[in-house]
């Protein structure tokens, strides 16, 4: 047996080997893959985006990198919550977790509809070259396309902090339709602690992202 070429092995595209549950070419964008996320070998880079003041809102700015791992770790064992790694062209772009609502504080503040999904998305800090015009929406329509038709549901609701008024209006600008300004109540379980929030509902229905 030969030992691996190393020139081979470096040009093999980073997360290559992970198999996603969603792929989607985009023209003029790059490919999107949406990867199980892995709660060890993804801490690094979840750690360094939650940590970031402008992600204070995911309550996480306060965690290690180990702390971040458990965390996922611990979803990971939850059939009503979700999260995703989003790669574009091998490089790590977004944290996309879903979760039932039903199975969230968030039914606390609105009533659910069968065929709901809740969607978190926290976005990669923008690299070198700065803002990225266009970006965020070209990334956002594979990420429904997977939700909304890969999962055959039927509307997405999210819940942006109410301050965060650029979320908000990137949700609105992709169709999204705002609805009340709610308090999520705080959660305090031994393997989950979650801060009371100030949240924007907003929601997506299928028909309105992908028209006939």
């Amino acid at each position: 047996m030969t030992d691996p070429d190393p020139h081979q092995a470096a040009a093999t595209p980073p997360y290559a080997s992970r198999t996603p549950v969603h792929e989607q070419e985009l023209g003029g964008f790059g490919t999107v893959r949406v990867l199980p996320l892995d709660p060890g070998e993804d801490a690094d880079a979840i750690h360094r985006w939650v940590s970031e003041e402008r992600a204070a809102f995911w309550g996480m700015t306060g965690l290690t990198r180990d702390q971040v791992a458990e965390v996922y770790a611990h979803m990971d064992t939850l059939d009503s919550h979700h999260a995703f790694l989003v790669v574009k062209d091998g490089v790590p772009v977004a944290l996309l977790q879903t979760y039932d609502p039903e199975a969230d504080r968030v039914s606390e503040c609105y009533e659910p509809e069968p065929g709901d999904i809740g969607v978190h998305l926290l976005l990669a800090p923008a690299g070198p070259e700065g803002a990225r015009p266009g970006w965020t929406a070209a990334l956002a329509s594979a990420l429904m396309a997977y939700v909304l038709i890969g999962l055959d549901r039927k509307r997405i609701v999210v819940d942006p902090d109410v301050g965060n008024e650029k979320a908000i209006a990137r949700f609105l600008k992709q169709g999204f339709t705002a609805g009340p300004a709610v308090v999520l109540p705080e959660v305090n379980l031994p393997d989950v602690y979650l801060p009371e929030k100030k949240a924007q509902l907003a929601f997506l229905r299928r028909e309105v992202a992908f028209p006939a």
